[in-house]
């Protein structure tokens, strides 16, 4: 946990992408702050900040959907963090198990 001050060098909120460690899916796009990135790493289950609400939410604390960090990986900016996870249930609000699931474009559909 030392020196998790690099990451917030450019912005109070760096963002986290959610990935399924089973399958590679990206399940959704947070972010974090100084705070809930240190309650991730200490809790071992994520933790983002709500920019909407301002404030601090464990993903999952109340919908049980949890998501179990296996690894988290920094860019190399060190801006952008890749959370590796087990998923518990939907990773999404609406109940879709990822966040990702709008089609608005594809180009295999365009041959």
């Amino acid at each position: 946990m030392e020196n998790l001050e690099r990451f917030f060098l450019k912005s109070d909120l760096i963002p986290a992408v959610v990935v399924e460690e089973k399958t590679s899916e990206v399940l959704m796009l947070a972010y974090m702050n100084r705070e809930s990135l240190k309650k991730t790493l200490e809790t071992g289950y994520t933790w983002f900040y709500s920019r909407s609400r301002q404030e601090l939410w464990n993903k999952g604390a109340t919908s049980g959907h949890l998501q179990k960090v296996l690894s988290i990986t920094a860019d190399c900016d060190d801006d952008t963090l890749l959370v590796k996870v087990i998923q518990t249930g939907a990773a999404c609000h609406t109940g879709s198990h990822s966040c990702f699931f709008k089609p608005l474009w594809n180009a295999k559909e365009e041959q």
